[in-house]
């Protein structure tokens, strides 16, 4: 998960992969120690001193909600079956508490964290020849050219200078002589410790090096003999702890994710739910209304697969893994997984935001979409398709590799996007039977609503909000097509989900590839199964949602390069934008004659 915000202007969630995963209903509920707590009045010393009168440790305000505290247990945080029924009890009945919020726990996982290899690394020598994915000259038998290209934006100047990112993970190493000058101490917070201190806690297998590992990857110092080079070298990095209890609670995701957004540009989050192929799980209640409010003084938070970025992939070269900083002063190679990649992205885009510091989240989401490039991917499964206005995409990769150089140079001149409006566009709430061997096609046709001050004319997101039970739900398949002929893959097979009892009870599944596209006209969705044995459903729900604009987003654009995307788009919208107003004028003197 990505996000970003600009101080007075933004807060956003980019997720580079936006397949959120969800826990059995029917599992035992684990409660944590801390504990949400809302007063009827009272300072944050108030707080406090009701917290150590009840046996907690200490207690912080919320930068959310009326009079919300998280107060903090006084030991290490252990878990528990039960709730502690004494304590909530005797704090629920002091006359200064008006509600008292128990917080279950729940798990996340450091995304994609392995190794790749034990091997060897040279301390004492840089590792800028060994970050491939920086300038790609096909070491690591990797593919040249197929990098960030880091390059461009750097020789044009952009190197990330006045954008904070923050790590959200485990801790970082704020001491390590190769991210301490760009360590922003101010917009860091450890919030698993409640302290202004997210230094890594030691173990002996170094399990907590995930922040820091992150960290170097966006923020490493540059020509100092010292490891690497991140890919914003002179962007500054705030550490928020927030990863190293038993469970995550929604009260230090929620707190995490909006903590100082007036001086935080970009959250970079390598962490999500357990990533074991059968389990299901997003964020709660408090996360999403963090979310919200942050985003509201822009938009919503959303997003699928828009671009991708580089992890050590299937190489088996033991120099094929993300270069970075590690634990106490060092260095590793060993850095993979999809943890390698967000802070990646969150590199991107600090020089974009350096390059035009007034750029919102979805300015930046189109800059991906029209940046992003082909380049030398190749997916085995998936081919590279366009959709109904002639953007390629691949259903594994998006829109492509991100592509610093491009977007530094798109960025320049950009001109924020027009607003964006959300529009019900229709639903199907009769059940209907799926059964193997055949597919339950569904119709929604839409004007988007036209006529209306919510239509929406140029699509950026689509969410199918669907409810379906299954005898296996790892066996479904779901499928979604455009008026456009677009068809986007919802949900594919998942042979380690098991479930047969949750299934998915309004989940909103996203699509990005019909960006551009205009919605008017008949949606269609298929729904069957994948696997060996026979299985059967019930889809109860769809409701189709759709987010874009009424204007078109890149009329007023500047267009330097005409052979890119951004050119084709533009000539496509005033193609449009004319036959419609042909179309129109038409119509008026048809009316004017009759």
């Amino acid at each position: 998960m990505l996000g970003f915000c600009r101080a007075g202007t933004a807060l956003a969630l980019i997720l580079l992969n936006a397949l959120v995963l969800i826990a059995a209903a029917d599992e035992e509920l684990i409660f944590s120690d801390h504990v949400l707590v809302q007063l009827h009045e009272g300072t944050n010393e108030d707080a406090h001193q009701l917290a150590l009168e009840h046996g907690f440790g200490s207690a912080r305000k919320l930068p959310f909600g009326e009079g919300l505290f998280h107060f903090y247990p006084r030991e290490i945080p252990k878990t528990r079956r039960k709730r502690s029924l004494q304590q909530h009890r005797h704090l629920a009945k002091d006359h200064r508490v008006k509600n008292v919020f128990p917080q279950e726990g729940f798990g996340r996982q450091k995304r994609g964290y392995r190794e790749i290899s034990n091997i060897d690394v040279n301390m004492s020598d840089p590792l800028f020849t060994k970050q491939w994915y920086l300038i790609n000259t096909g070491q690591a038998d990797g593919t040249p050219g197929l990098d960030l290209n880091v390059a461009e934006a750097w020789n044009m100047g952009f190197t990330g200078k006045g954008v904070t990112i923050a790590i959200m993970d485990d801790g970082i190493d704020y001491l390590h002589p190769d991210l301490a000058s760009n360590y922003n101490a101010e917009a860091s917070f450890d919030f698993s410790s409640n302290d202004p201190y997210p230094y890594p806690r030691y173990t002996d297998d170094w399990f907590n090096s995930h922040g820091t590992r992150c960290a170097g990857e966006v923020s490493a110092v540059s020509n100092n003999n010292i490891c690497g080079v991140g890919v914003a070298y002179n962007s500054k990095v705030a550490g928020i702890r927030m990863l190293d209890q038993p469970f995550m609670t929604d009260i230090i995701e929620a707190s995490s994710i909006s903590h100082m957004p007036q001086v935080i540009d970009i959250y970079s989050a390598s962490w999500g739910p357990t990533d074991d192929g059968k389990t299901v799980d997003g964020p709660r209640e408090l996360t999403l209304q963090a979310m919200a409010d942050g985003v509201n003084k822009n938009d919503e938070s959303c997003s699928s697969t828009l671009a991708s970025t580089f992890s050590n992939g299937r190489k088996r070269n033991p120099e094929a893994g993300v270069a970075t900083t590690d634990l106490y002063g060092n260095c590793t190679l060993r850095h993979s997984g999809t943890s390698a990649a967000a802070p990646e992205a969150a590199g991107v885009f600090a020089l974009a935001l350096e390059a035009n510091p007034n750029l919102t989240w979805r300015d930046l989401q189109h800059l991906t979409v029209l940046t992003s490039k082909r380049n030398k991917l190749h997916d085995e499964v998936h081919q590279w398709r366009r959709n109904g206005v002639g953007l390629e995409f691949n259903h594994l990769f998006g829109y492509g590799v991100l592509d610093a150089g491009g977007m530094v140079k798109l960025a320049r001149e950009w001109k924020t996007v027009p607003e964006r409006f959300h529009c019900v566009a229709g639903s199907v709430q009769e059940i209907h039977k799926i059964q193997s061997g055949s597919k339950l096609v569904l119709s929604v046709t839409t004007d988007a609503c036209q006529g209306k001050d919510n239509f929406v004319r140029y699509l950026e997101h689509v969410q199918a909000v669907i409810t379906v039970n299954a005898s296996r739900r790892g066996d479904l398949n779901i499928n979604m097509t455009s008026p456009m002929g677009t068809k986007s893959i919802l949900l594919s097979r998942r042979p380690r989900d098991d479930d047969s009892k949750v299934g998915f009870d309004k989940w909103p599944f996203m699509t990005t590839h019909t960006w551009g596209e205009d919605p008017r006209g008949a949606w269609l969705l298929e729904v069957g199964f994948q696997g060996e044995a026979p299985q059967s459903g019930v889809l109860k729900e769809w409701t189709l949602m759709l987010h874009g604009t009424q204007s078109a987003p890149y009329i007023d654009q500047v267009v330097r390069d005409y052979q890119s995307k951004l050119a084709m788009s533009k000539k496509e919208e005033l193609e449009e934008e004319l036959g419609e107003a042909v179309e129109r004028s038409l119509k008026s003197l048809l009316s004017k004659s009759n």
